[in-house]
Parts: structure tokens; sequence; C-alpha cells
């Protein structure tokens, strides 16, 4: 195995509980509608956000304080036991626009609602957008998702957007300077996605090539070029 082989295989464990939960304006609203999850209109709640904008924190975060709640993913609805799934106290039901043309998926979503409120649980369903624009073939499930009530997550500002590419980096065990986290920001795209893939390419990168994490690094591995400005610092 060659040293830039080992660099994808290494492993890290984000941190994904309420302490860890970076809150700021864009994610206030969704943070709240999570936190008061004891009083969900119908005790459901539909988490809409883009990709990578902390949906699967907040998944956490309500399956923490809904002690023996769990999260699982829509796609594997399906092949998964329904009844034991609504017998939990809640569940975060993630990506679940996954399910759309897939017949079988659509009606264990369907069954997984109407069983876990029967049952007086919690059910928490995030997806990037709304239900009307998920492709459902199956009317009555299109209907239970429409009529639950919606909180959205916003694309995060630079002041979020920088925290998260700490935190990022600090989920990997990787002390990085703040002129670095300046020099990404307004280079990468405005998404916790994007920012989570850059970290993670450049902690490949900086362990293929046995170097520190820096700006310089950061241009090679991104193709942008650093000025005479972003030349000048320890990190450079």
């Amino acid at each position: 195995m060659t040293p830039a082989q080992l660099a994808f295989d290494l492993p890290h464990r984000p941190a994904l509980g309420r302490g860890a939960f970076l809150a700021a304006q864009s994610n206030a609203a969704a943070l709240a509608a999570i936190e008061g999850w004891r009083g969900w209109p119908g005790g459901r709640m539909l988490l809409v956000g883009p990709r990578g904008a902390g949906k699967t924190h907040l998944a956490h975060v309500f399956a923490a304080g809904c002690r023996g709640a769990g999260v699982v993913q829509a796609a594997a609805l399906a092949a998964t036991d329904i009844a034991a799934l609504a017998a939990l106290p809640g569940l975060a039901v993630e990506d679940a626009e996954a399910v759309a043309g897939d017949a079988a998926g659509e009606t264990a979503l369907f069954h997984l609602h109407n069983l876990t409120l029967a049952e007086g649980g919690r059910l928490l369903v995030t997806a990037t957008r709304p239900p009307r624009d998920w492709g459902l073939a199956l009317p009555d499930l299109l209907s239970r998702m429409q009529g639950a009530p919606l909180v959205q997550v916003d694309p995060p500002s630079d002041a979020l957007l920088a925290a998260v590419l700490v935190k990022l980096f600090s989920d990997r065990q990787i002390d990085v300077t703040p002129s670095l986290i300046r020099w990404l920001v307004p280079r990468i795209e405005r998404s916790f996605a994007a920012a989570g893939e850059i970290v993670a390419r450049l902690d490949a990168a900086a362990l293929a090539r046995r170097v520190p994490v820096s700006r310089k690094l950061a241009a090679t591995v991104t193709g942008l070029s650093l000025d005479s400005g972003d030349m000048a610092g320890d990190d450079a």
C-alpha cells in the first residue's frame, strides 16, 4: 500500500453532539425546532436544506435528545423492519427524497409515518427540497409529507462557514491557522458539503505528501494561485 492509499484509509469521527453544533442565524430556526421535538404538531417535522447544511448533525441532536430514538437512511427503509422502527420513541429518516420513484421505498416510508405517529413516537424527516419536488408517485405519501410542519436550514454565512471549517479540521485532529481559514472561505462554494470536501482533500494531500495543511497546499489542491498577500505568513 502506498502512502497516498494509506492516507485515504485513515478514519475520522465527526462530532455530532449538541455541544459541537455551531448555531447561527442561518440555522437558528431549525435548531429551535429540533430542540422543541416534544411539541411538534402531530409528532412530526420536516427538515429541509441544501446538501451538507447540517441536517445530519441536527438529526443526531434530535436522536440524542429523544432518548432511544434512531437515525436511518430513507433508501434503506424498503429492506428494514418498519414495525421495529416505528416502535422506537423517535426516528430521524434522512434524505427522504431518495425513495421517490421506488414503489417499495415510498410504501415503506408511508407505513413508517403512520405507524410511528400511531405509536406516539416522534418522526423527523430530512430532505434537500420540499416534498412537492421529490417526484413521489404515491399520493397518500405526498399528502402526509406535505402536511408535515417544515423548517428550513439556509446556506451558511462567511462566519459560520469559517467556524465549520475549523470544526471539520478539528474532527480530523488537524490544527490550522486563521489565515488558512480566511483564504479558504471566499474560494469554496458556500455550503457545508463543499467545506467537508475540501477538508477531506487537504487531509489526504497532507498525509500523502507528509506536509502540514497550509495555504500553499490548499492552492495546490484547488488549483488556485496564491497572490503576494497570500504568500506572507507562517503557513503560506
